[in-house]
């Protein structure tokens, strides 16, 4: 394999690349409202002779390299959160500006230029004749990622009926190769209280009060010790081989788990009268040898939930919100946590890919360097749709995209150029490395098993 021809033309689609994620940037494209910019996308593989370019039902655009019946694929969410707060971005989020090293705008790192440079891997590809005999590539540009991880992967499997034989995920890495990640859920706590008149409050049962016991609870449950005399131990405990004599190595590699509320709702008849309910949302990440229902287990087994007895409620989220599509997809909001092994053919396809083209550290623009002193093959802080393809269906995944985790969600979003070029030309060189006769059955280090509701 020419790998210096490949890094030539991944140079030579630097511009090309900058262009197209500018105009991705310029469509907003928050989830179940990605019709615009999946439009620009297929008309961007259609304007580079992709064999084939198809929207499927759930709105998201596939493009086909290669006529073999094994599947490489690889995918980048091309939704965006919103903008938050218009005050906190220095410049539009839309239109942005570049200089010679960045990208500005919502969606450089999170996700879309992921989507560039794999649609230019694969244009690398046909261009150097780099799709292995009885393969084909699919680039996928997926929707609701933000809303719903992996939930566009459940339909691209079980409603596409596509398997691939493994998937890169074009996530912002900072330079590194990515192995897995922790999984999460959403998680609901509702409170029954009685409403009464506020000027003699203790006729009623103010939920907002049961609530704030239980909210100092979750708290610590995130922020205590594991300590033998500690009552509410912390999730730091999974780190511990005393708690988590199993996986403890894993959660390790992984960090450890956290919770934290994220939202809270109330009824009450007016201003001046006791909250009858009182509920609220909490972000679980969960690290490796933690269940969704030791997850759940957890909360109900707080002292104050326990205390309020049939008053509170502890559940799951479901997810139903329709594509821009108008299709509707059911699913829990349960997104599992897995690790592949360093060892695996596809982990060590990327890994001989970057040493061959760009050597075994972590590369980027200057401005990108100072957090990226860190080990190649690594792992994400945050989820990506791999909860589904590699948690849910066990398909072999690996993380390599443009761009920092910590540009995610934030204002004044940017991603650097340089990272546009350099992933390009390892998803070039990829399918050539992968060497198909070493695969195994156990490319899975630890995946976290499933709940037991009839989710496809």
């Amino acid at each position: 394999m020419n790998f210096e021809a490949i890094k030539a033309a991944a140079e030579g689609y630097r511009e090309d690349m900058c262009k197209f994620l500018r105009a991705m940037i310029a469509i907003p494209s928050e989830s179940c409202e990605e019709e615009g910019v999946i439009k620009c996308i297929e008309a961007e593989m259609k304007k580079l002779n992709f064999d084939k370019v198809e929207i499927d039902g759930l709105g998201n655009v596939i493009g086909w390299m290669g006529d073999g019946e094994k599947i490489i694929a690889i995918d980048s969410h091309i939704d965006t959160v919103g903008i938050g707060n218009l005050a906190n971005w220095e410049h539009d989020p839309y239109e942005g500006y570049e200089t010679d090293e960045i990208i500005y705008g919502r969606g450089g790192s999170d996700q879309e230029g992921g989507m560039a440079s794999a649609v230019y891997g694969a244009k690398i590809m046909k261009d150097l004749d780099l799709i292995p005999k009885g393969y084909k590539i699919m680039i996928v540009g997926s929707v609701q990622e933000e809303d719903c991880d992996g939930m566009c992967w459940q339909y691209i499997y079980n409603v596409d009926k596509i398997v691939p034989e493994f998937v890169i995920s074009t996530e912002p890495t900072d330079g590194g190769i990515y192995r897995g990640h922790r999984g999460r859920m959403e998680i609901r706590v509702d409170v029954k209280g009685v409403s009464c008149p506020g000027s003699a409050p203790e006729r009623g049962d103010n939920a907002i009060y049961k609530m704030a016991d239980i909210l100092q609870e979750v708290r610590a449950l995130n922020e205590n010790d594991d300590a033998d005399e500690t009552e509410i131990k912390g999730l730091v405990k999974m780190l511990n081989p005393k708690y988590n004599p199993e996986h403890w190595e894993d959660a390790r590699f992984l960090g450890r788990g956290t919770c934290t509320t994220s939202q809270i709702f109330y009824t009450s008849p007016s201003r001046c009268a006791v909250a009858d309910s009182c509920a609220i949302s909490i972000d679980r990440r969960m690290t490796a040898g933690e269940t969704w229902d030791s997850c759940l287990q957890e909360i109900r087994d707080l002292p104050s939930v326990k205390k309020y007895g049939d008053d509170v409620k502890v559940s799951m989220y479901m997810y139903d919100r329709p594509a821009w599509t108008g299709e509707v997809y059911e699913t829990e909001c349960f997104f599992p946590t897995w690790i592949n092994k360093e060892s695996a053919a596809h982990v060590q396809a990327l890994i001989d890919a970057h040493k061959a083209l760009w050597g075994d550290k972590r590369i980027g623009a200057p401005s990108a360097m100072d957090k990226r002193d860190r080990p190649l093959t690594d792992k994400w802080t945050f989820s990506t749709n791999c909860v589904s393809i590699q948690g849910r269906y066990g398909i072999p995944c690996v993380g390599f995209g443009p761009g920092a985790e910590s540009q995610a969600h934030a204002p004044n979003e940017i991603t650097w150029k340089q990272d546009l070029v350099t992933c390009a030309a390892l998803y070039a060189a990829v399918p050539g490395l992968y060497k198909e006769e070493n695969k195994t059955a156990d490319v899975t280090e630890f995946r976290q098993g499933l709940t037991n509701n009839k989710i496809r």
